[in-house]
């Protein structure tokens, strides 16, 4: 979750959603999404709503917060009514959603599931830091009803991870991931960044290799990217670290995609490759196609019809706000008809099945022969209805993505 939150307007005091909000509820599929707002050590790099135990101050604590968004869930519940919504796709994120105690994230899928009802095969997912967690934690993860573990490695490289302030040994990533096997997860994830200030080309494809060696069902990698008010931001600024440059991110991403396919892990969105469809993300494919989820904590975003709103940021405002029965709602905004469809074509002109040419616009429709000429945008899929990128059009996929809406 970022730490920004945008202006929006006033969200209600109980949180009630606009009628044609609920209207079609159910239809576009229904997940969770539940932020962890802790960490042991703040990473330069990261924007994310994200607290040590030094920044927490009073009014918060990682020992109640199960019962807080356990209070987040009930109130979900009240706003969406009594229609039957069964939950598809549950996401513990981050922070470190490991540092609480796994029964902590039992009890709060357990709520989830009383209230809502999770669907038959619904995917939980956990994010995890290598050291924080072991082989017991990761039983008792996976015996609390969590299917899905997706560990932040970022690098393999020492030199790499001390600019990013990661604090865990590479050598510990093959470690939990056998571990992750042992205890039966159904999907392991390895999370990378590229283009770290002073990352050479072989230290990227030294990351590539041991990653690949983990023989992880799922890889997300994701350029670096030098976000304002951070640590890493402040040292670009100073001088200290160099701005990461776009065409050693353009190359390192062909590498990414060349080292994954050979591999036998394949995109499915322009940062992420799974082994197969079922290995694909289906929280994150809610996402980019659109359907409704509710986010729970601190700065959490969620989406339900058109709505969308965010939480307030810190975990001792939430806490107050569920302590007083009201909801933790910040801000929202009503999404009208071209917002939307301008969203649906960032989003899903993504994703290596693409999207429908109804999303684009005449002026959108115009554009394409020149982005087929530019062999950004495939043909073959066009006489079939759908706009697909080529493999160049996803190194460039914001540009398209401009050109498209004029």
């Amino acid at each position: 979750m970022p730490s920004t939150l945008p202006d929006g307007e006033p969200a209600p005091r109980d949180g009630v959603l606009p009628g044609a909000a609920l209207a079609d509820l159910g239809q576009r599929g229904f997940g969770f999404y539940v932020h962890v707002p802790f960490c042991r050590v703040r990473c330069g790099y990261c924007d994310f709503n994200t607290y040590t135990a030094e920044e927490l101050g009073g009014g918060a604590s990682r020992t109640s917060y199960a019962d807080q968004v356990l209070a987040e869930v009930r109130l979900a519940r009240d706003v969406l009514g009594d229609r039957e919504l069964p939950v598809g796709t549950v996401f513990f994120g981050g922070g470190t959603p490991t540092l609480l105690p796994a029964g902590d994230l039992e009890r709060v899928l357990a709520g989830i599931d009383e209230h809502f009802g999770l669907a038959p095969g619904a995917e939980v997912t956990t994010e995890a830091n290598p050291d924080s967690v072991d082989a017991e934690r990761l039983a008792q993860l996976r015996a609390g009803g969590i299917t899905r573990v997706s560990f932040g490695m970022q690098s393999a490289v020492p030199h790499v991870l001390a600019t990013l302030d990661r604090t865990h040994d590479p050598a510990r990533v093959p470690v939990v991931v056998e571990a992750a096997r042992a205890a039966g997860f159904e999907q392991v994830s390895l999370d990378l960044i590229y283009g770290t200030p002073g990352e050479s080309a072989a230290d990227w494809r030294v990351t590539l290799e041991a990653a690949v060696a983990c023989a992880p069902d799922h890889v997300s990698a994701y350029s670096l990217i030098v976000e304002e008010g951070t640590a890493l931001a402040r040292r670009v600024r100073r001088g200290e670290l160099p701005m990461p440059d776009e065409d050693d991110l353009a190359d390192k991403y062909a590498v990414t995609d060349a080292v994954l396919a050979e591999a036998g892990l394949h995109w499915y969105e322009v940062s992420n490759w799974a082994r197969d469809d079922a290995a694909a993300c289906r929280h994150n494919l809610g996402y980019w196609r659109g359907a409704d989820w509710w986010g729970a904590g601190p700065g959490a975003h969620s989406h339900v019809g058109g709505v969308r709103w965010w939480n307030v940021k810190h975990p001792a405002a939430y806490a107050g706000r569920l302590a007083e029965g009201v909801s933790p709602a910040a801000g929202r905004e009503v999404l009208d008809v071209e917002t939307r469809r301008v969203e649906r074509l960032l989003l899903e002109v993504r994703l290596a099945d693409g999207m429908p040419l109804e999303v684009l616009d005449e002026a959108g429709r115009a554009a394409l022969p020149a982005q087929v000429a530019a062999g950004l945008v495939a043909q073959e899929p066009l006489e079939r209805g759908r706009l697909v990128l080529t493999d160049r059009g996803r190194l460039l996929a914001d540009g398209v993505v401009r050109d498209l809406l004029g």
